[in-house]
């Protein structure tokens, strides 16, 4: 696995894709919201969204006569990959009612930390005191976007420890990844197989939760609409995400957490009228200084 982040254009490249990513991941938890508003079923938008998106990839791949092989390996990491995507995916969709979307955000602050700390006991990453000071800048400018979000919500305990799982399998499935990575695939490929995984696994969720729901997500024009730009959000972020895990390695990946953190709390702003949250300016200075911290300790 390449881990291209440190000098000239492919630095540059790297900082402009964790940008992009972040900025579409943020978009997604925005447009799932909205259509939650708008009557949608959380999980079937969910599933329906990211498979279709899914088979938007690979048909892209399909046409560009990119490398696509079909066997155990790939099929491995299309199912491994997608489950690890899926679980904390919909573990937060279905927690967010019991826990407060604060306390769900700050478990979204972690991932980045226990990504380093996995990719360095197994050796992916070299310990780079500049890059540690990035993740832990990172981290404070997320938790403090997070509580300043959760006021005073009172978490269910037994949600709230199953959220704690979240940023763990996050974590893992970014080091899978990487470790996994099968050898001459298209990255669009892969993010395709991911994310088509990640709908079979949503599918016993949707028929024990949400069955006979899934009418709803055409029941009105809003939420077709919603749909098909969720749809159109993920196939971006997706095939931009695994570019970036390809490029960077998947440390420098998991900032894409903090980042869509601070971006769909500006776009909560900005475009639903939404009140900002105390310290969104020292929060984003702390993650954009993380950032370039963390991009910085690659040339060293």
């Amino acid at each position: 696995m390449s881990n291209l982040t440190g000098t000239g254009k492919a630095g540059l490249a790297a900082f402009g894709c964790l940008l992009l990513v972040g900025t579409f991941l943020g978009l997604s938890l925005i447009l799932a919201k909205l259509a939650d508003q708008a009557g949608a079923p959380r999980l079937t938008f969910l599933m329906v969204g990211i498979g279709g998106a899914g088979l938007i990839l690979i048909g892209l791949s399909a046409l560009a006569r990119q490398p696509m092989p079909i066997n155990r390996r790939t099929l491995e990491y299309g199912l491994v990959s997608g489950f690890l995507l899926a679980a904390p995916t919909s573990l937060g969709f279905l927690a967010v009612r019991h826990v407060g979307a604060g306390y769900l955000s700050m478990s979204f602050a972690f991932p980045v930390l226990f990504t380093w700390i996995i990719a360095t006991v197994m050796r992916l990453e070299r310990v780079r005191w500049l890059r540690l000071a990035g993740v832990a800048l990172g981290l404070a400018g997320g938790l403090l976007l997070a509580a300043a979000k959760a006021g005073n919500v009172s978490a269910s305990p037994g949600w709230a420890l199953l959220v704690l799982a979240m940023p763990m399998m996050l974590a893992a499935g970014n080091v899978y990844r990487s470790l996994r990575w099968p050898a001459n695939t298209s990255p669009l490929f892969l993010a395709g197989l991911m994310e088509i995984g990640a709908a079979l696994m949503l599918v016993p969720c949707v028929l024990l939760l949400e069955q006979g729901r899934s009418g709803e997500l055409l029941a009105s024009r809003e939420t077709t609409l919603l749909l098909w730009i969720e749809v159109a959000v993920f196939a971006v972020l997706y095939s931009f995400y695994f570019v970036l895990q390809k490029m960077a390695g998947p440390v420098y990946l998991s900032q894409i957490g903090t980042v869509a953190a601070v971006v769909g709390t500006l776009i909560a702003i900005l475009a639903l009228g939404e009140a900002p949250p105390p310290f969104l300016g020292l929060a984003v200075l702390l993650v954009a200084g993380g950032t370039l911290l963390f991009h910085r300790g690659a040339r060293s």
